[in-house]
């Protein structure tokens, strides 16, 4: 009889659960076909400074409601030299993204975004801070806590560069919020905006403020709550095109199935195709009128005339 209560499977061990709650827990972290909204590790280096924490800490506070913070402790890790400890800790806490802040000589006010697949890291992007204007210097007053953000990206390097393309996918990731079904006019009041200018990005957050304008549709003025960046590109660890295409892979129960003769435009309008056999239009029942009455023939009067005049019988 065999005893072992672990399942050799290559290379890795599947454990069995022991206890229903055991069982609940591996059961959540199992794949799923409509995967959980991603969360994020925000980590701190082993040196840093007043500006990257306030950073760090106003990103988690107004920007990414689903995250894990382990910057009690210091981390004593380089992500672009090893990064054995970022997987570690993302399969510990079942975060798929991480933000790891650090500052040093050569790069000071360092931020470092990256992501993971299958708890390995997929790709990385460090950005520098040159300026940083906190939530708490900006007076005004800010959106409600979990509200859903529009992203705007402006500037022909997120279209063109294929780095500022795989930052802006990454950025994406981060601050786009839960997947939902709809949302309310008076809810999309929160914009982030990054502008790509000259080897520099620009990250803004506004608030929509919707004015009276005379007609249905209000008027909208942006209204800046912070925070503010002014970010440069320093390195870069890209995932390959064959990794990357598989990271993206979706399972066939999710996609979409094809539907003959229908298809959509750009602008989501459905549009349908019916085929018809040919019509014969003789035999279509018309609406009944006196002017589409078939009149009779005319009358020859040579014939009318050569005939008998009818005598009406009268009996006595």
């Amino acid at each position: 009889m065999n005893r072992d209560k672990t399942k050799q499977i290559g290379s890795t061990k599947q454990r069995k659960p022991k206890t229903k709650r055991s069982k609940r827990f591996l059961e959540n972290r199992a794949p799923k076909l409509a995967e959980d909204v991603k969360t994020a590790m925000i980590m701190k280096g082993g040196n840093t400074n007043q500006t990257v924490t306030q950073a760090l800490k106003d990103i988690v506070s107004s920007l990414m409601m689903h995250s894990v913070r382990q910057t009690s402790k210091k981390n004593i890790t380089r992500p672009f030299e090893d990064s054995t400890s970022l997987e570690f800790f993302s399969k510990k806490t079942d975060c798929s993204l991480f933000l790891f802040g650090s500052h040093n000589k050569k790069r000071p006010n360092n931020l470092v975004f990256g992501r993971l697949f299958d708890f390995h890291v997929l790709d990385m992007i460090e950005v520098g801070i040159e300026k940083y204007v906190s939530l708490s210097d900006i007076k005004n007053s800010k959106c409600p806590e979990g509200t859903k953000p529009m992203l705007v990206f402006a500037g022909e390097a997120f279209d063109s560069d294929i780095e500022y393309k795989r930052l802006k996918s990454l950025l994406i990731d981060f601050f786009r919020g839960p997947t939902v079904s709809a949302v309310r006019l008076a809810g999309l009041e929160h914009v982030l905006h990054f502008t790509a200018v000259e080897g520099k990005i620009y990250m803004r957050s506004y608030r929509c403020l919707l004015k009276k304008s005379g007609c249905r549709t209000p008027r909208i003025e942006l209204e800046e709550i912070g925070p503010s960046f002014d970010l440069v590109l320093r390195r870069t660890h890209m995932a390959s095109d064959d990794l990357y295409k598989l990271a993206h892979r979706q399972p066939k129960a999710l996609k979409p199935k094809k539907k003959k003769n229908i298809s959509h435009d750009a602008f989501g309008t459905k549009f349908g195709r019916v085929h018809m056999q040919k019509q014969d239009l003789s035999k279509l029942q018309t609406r009944k009128m006196k002017g589409l009455r078939k009149r009779r023939g005319p009358v020859d009067t040579e014939d009318k005339d050569t005939q008998a005049p009818k005598v009406a019988k009268v009996e006595s």
